[in-house]
């Protein structure tokens, strides 16, 4: 723990780096050729920090950067990245141009928005280089299969014209972390379609990208040109109970000091509600961090944290600024300012963030992207800072 620190967020950026020469190495085809790699660092980096996990991907030779948002993708450049970059959610109304003027690739979901695009291109003086998305099974963002022989026709007409360069074409997978699911079999039957329907327009987009982390990990018939990374560049498990020997390391460490340490007898309950009531004499340590922090109020007496070397219980309701942990009838031996680690990299059976998730029925991403609010956020680097 950081000397000063009440509660912190420790981000390992040779992790990251780890993480991404991992990746590379898992995607090379027997033939060494391999699809490039992009890091996405939205949401601020999954919560790790937007500009350092850039960063440090692009020194793991990541040879893209991938955001969601406008802004995000103007902040990186601000801040001195240079090389490629794909941004892909934006809605009418919103200005393409400072990205654009900023050389970064640009994704066009609709006619509608391709004209957009194309507007801002000619206010800023520059030919738009574009992705174009096909919705081939999430429902989400993308052109309709029914939508994309007009989009394809009419990036071509805006190719034609000088205003657009499309040199992308790409979806976005349902199940990756289920390999078994037949959806992956028809979503790449559907992308190979799409891009062939797009090809047939005479567009020839040099990056046809699919394949996310999951996918990356599992699934080599749909690496490409490109593969986007996200969950995995941090660590994480993108597909539980699939990719064991992945070799990826979490990067991030979420830990505190106590706040008190105190006994209590049988019968005292703990925090709101008395959702917890003690069946024998035991001590409570106080950790100072809540739901204001990120901390799940639904992992409330269902996950524990590392303290002196063993895993303790939360007990009672998680509180906006601060939970209780069960600290045992050793607890005594224990004192405020102790360290308290509530997830990390699984060192000794030590919690991890897939862990809380379980608990809260929820995903490892949620987990670490929603984790903020008034902790320090700290970085290190345990491959030079020894």
């Amino acid at each position: 723990m950081t000397d000063s620190a009440r509660a912190e967020i420790v981000v390992d950026l040779a992790a990251i780096r780890h993480n991404v020469r991992r990746l590379r190495e898992a995607v090379t085809r027997p033939d060494g050729s391999a699809p490039a790699v992009m890091a996405v660092v939205k949401a601020d980096g999954y919560g790790h920090g937007m500009v350092p996990v850039a960063r440090a991907a692009r020194e793991a030779g990541a040879e893209w950067i991938g955001v969601a948002t406008l802004e995000e993708a103007v902040a990186l450049r601000e801040a001195g990245d240079l090389g490629p970059l794909l941004t892909w959610l934006a809605v009418p109304g919103e200005d393409h141009g400072p990205a654009l003027a900023r050389d970064v690739d640009v994704s066009a979901y609709s006619i509608e928005q391709l004209t957009a695009i194309e507007k801002a291109a000619g206010a800023v003086g520059v030919t738009a280089r574009v992705h174009l998305k096909i919705d081939t099974g999430l429902s989400r963002g993308g052109a309709t299969r029914a939508d994309w022989p007009e989009l394809v026709a009419a990036a071509r007409a805006a190719e034609l014209a000088g205003s657009v360069e499309v040199v992308g074409v790409w979806s976005h997978l349902v199940a990756s972390d289920e390999p078994e699911r037949a959806i992956n079999d028809e979503q790449e039957l559907r992308f190979l379609d799409a891009v062939a329907v797009a090809e047939r327009a005479g567009l020839r987009p040099r990056w046809r990208h699919l394949a996310n982390s999951a996918a990356a990990l599992l699934r080599p018939s749909i690496h490409f040109d490109l593969v986007r990374c996200g969950i995995a560049t941090y660590g994480l498990d993108p597909a539980p109970g699939h990719t064991q020997g992945s070799g990826l390391v979490p990067a991030m460490t979420v830990r505190a000091r106590l706040g008190m340490v105190k006994p209590i007898e049988p019968g005292d309950g703990v925090s709101y509600g008395h959702q917890w009531v003690a069946d024998e004499s035991t001590w409570l340590g106080l950790v100072p961090a809540g739901y204001g922090e990120g901390i799940p109020r639904a992992a409330s007496n269902r996950v524990d944290v590392w303290v002196a070397g063993a895993r303790r219980p939360a007990r009672g309701r998680i509180c906006m600024d601060q939970f209780m942990v069960d600290l045992g009838p050793d607890g005594a031996q224990l004192a405020a300012g102790d360290a308290v680690e509530l997830f990390g990299t699984g060192h000794d059976g030590a919690p991890t963030a897939q862990d809380w998730a379980e608990a809260c029925n929820t995903i490892n991403y949620e987990i670490v992207t929603r984790i903020g609010g008034r902790f320090a956020r700290i970085y290190v680097d345990s491959e030079r800072d020894r």
